[in-house]
């Protein structure tokens, strides 16, 4: 079984970079700040790029008619929510559930280090719709 989820996480991860790679250039922080929308399930920008160790403040407007949420982080991160059970839970740096019509901020720090981590949405059946991203770090 883990070694499932792990393979699927594996799976997950070259899905969002193929699809990052083929949307152009990643957004970046102006003044430390990223807005995000959410409309039609999709979150744009759904490719940023920041430095190791930089602080981001995501303000993320959701003008879909249905309740979303952004959580950031990695594989792992994103494996336990999309088979855990809290359909809202309290804000986190870099986890908040976003009501619809509604606009939240959530404020994070990178790792000093490269990489990339995914943002996404695990309501039932968003993230499998494609409602994640890519941050890539470095």
């Amino acid at each position: 079984m883990k070694l499932r989820a792990a393979a699927a996480a594996v799976a997950l991860v070259l899905l969002v970079w193929a699809a990052a790679a083929s949307r152009g250039a990643a957004a970046r922080a102006t003044n430390g700040t990223v807005h995000i929308t959410i409309h039609y399930s999709k979150f744009d920008p759904g490719d940023l790029a920041v430095e190791p160790g930089e602080t981001v403040r995501f303000v993320i407007e959701n003008t879909d008619p249905i309740d979303h949420e952004f959580i950031l982080g990695d594989e792992r991160v994103q494996l336990v929510h999309e088979e855990g059970t809290e359909a809202h839970h309290a804000p986190r740096p870099g986890e908040v559930s976003v009501a619809a019509g509604k606009t939240v901020v959530t404020t994070y720090t990178f790792p000093v280090l490269t990489g990339s981590l995914i943002f996404g949405c695990h309501l039932p059946g968003h993230y499998d719709f494609g409602m994640r991203g890519l941050v890539t770090i470095g």
